[in-house]
């Protein structure tokens, strides 16, 4: 669906012609809500699943390091023994996805070097070229911290992913919960993540909302602009 060997001017060409109204964005963002309810009978297609995973593989990140995972879980079985450590949460269960966003653990100078080598690989450029940008990565973000901030920098990094995939997934008319209450060492240890190097930092349940979930036409509450929002 997604041919990265298209140029980047004829994306953007294609972007230009049919760009998003502004009304829409807002009218998408108004009727979105934290779904507690999924109709288990409704699973979200293909085409429109491929889109939600590539938003969050787009998703932005500090020095375009990346220190993330995104698990896509729709087995069952696994989802039924994740109930437990979801609090026993039917969003967890009933909608058609759920992901499960993991933040690296112990990012060191092997994960830049890592991003560094795919730096070179995709804009054909030499490591020599990025050695600049290596020590910076480094001094900013390897060295300038413990391991604690450095697994709190990696969590508020998954949080830039989880408002990418909330926001596309009501542009695509797809309902989803963000989840923060669960078990996180639970889910860690089902899913074998702290072996993989990364910890559970927050959920989303994705799906279609069900007709009984009386949350879905409640008046959606937020302060007025001139209380959140400042010009300068």
């Amino acid at each position: 669906m997604y041919d990265q060997s298209a140029s980047a001017t004829a994306v953007a060409e294609h972007v230009a012609e049919h760009p998003l109204h502004p009304e829409r964005l807002i009218a998408q963002l108004h009727w979105r809500y934290a779904t507690k309810q999924f109709d288990p009978t409704r699973t979200i297609g293909a085409d429109d699943w491929t889109a939600l995973e590539e938003t969050l593989r787009m998703t932005p990140s500090s020095g375009g390091l990346q220190p993330w995972k995104f698990i896509t879980i729709t087995d069952p079985a696994i989802r039924s023994r994740l109930l437990p450590a979801s609090y026993h949460q039917a969003q967890v269960t009933d909608a058609s996805h759920l992901v499960v966003f993991a933040a690296k653990t112990g990012f060191s100078a092997a994960d830049v070097d890592a991003h560094l080598d795919q730096v070179a690989l995709v804009q054909g450029t030499s490591r020599a070229a990025l050695a600049p940008f290596r020590t910076m990565l480094l001094g900013g973000i390897v060295n300038a911290k413990d391991e604690a901030s450095r697994d709190a920098w990696a969590r508020n990094q998954v949080y830039i992913a989880l408002g990418s995939f909330l926001t596309s997934a009501a542009l695509l008319g797809i309902d989803a919960c963000p989840m923060e209450g669960f078990d996180h060492a639970g889910y860690d240890d089902i899913l074998g993540l702290k072996a993989q190097g990364f910890a559970t930092a927050v959920i989303a349940a994705a799906g279609y909302r069900s007709a009984t979930d009386k949350y879905a036409g409640a008046a959606k509450v937020r302060f007025p602009r001139d209380r959140v929002i400042a010009h300068l």
